[in-house]
């Protein structure tokens, strides 16, 4: 069984920057796919942004340019660096790793983007 916890959430200013982390315990993820995504409230959960097992990423639209996946398959984490954040960036954003047997999802951290 793999647990997953995001951490590095918080309250930063628009243009601001932060840098999420997604740290596996019980199981090393060098061979996953993982994936973060966001929900704000009222809204649909979003993919935004994944890596493959390769190292191969792909971010959402409004993603590109701004946000960053990364993955030190050493120390079992997966980031998300996130640069120029908007306040239509705010929402909790959980990480996602896909086995050949099911999905599993962290508890999510929250990011709040706001003057």
């Amino acid at each position: 069984q793999v647990q997953l916890v995001e951490s590095g959430g918080g309250l930063v200013q628009p243009g601001g920057s932060l840098r999420l982390s997604c740290a596996a315990s019980g199981r090393v993820f060098s061979s996953y796919g993982v994936g973060w995504y966001r929900q704000a409230p009222g809204k649909q959960r979003e993919l935004v942004a994944e890596i493959t097992s390769g190292g191969s990423t792909r971010y959402v639209d409004s993603a590109k340019g701004r946000f960053t996946i990364s993955r030190d398959n050493a120390k079992n984490t997966v980031y998300l660096g996130m640069n120029s954040l908007k306040p239509e960036d705010t929402a909790v954003y959980s990480c996602k790793l896909s086995s050949a047997y099911r999905n599993y999802w962290g508890q999510g951290t929250q990011v709040t983007v706001s003057s």
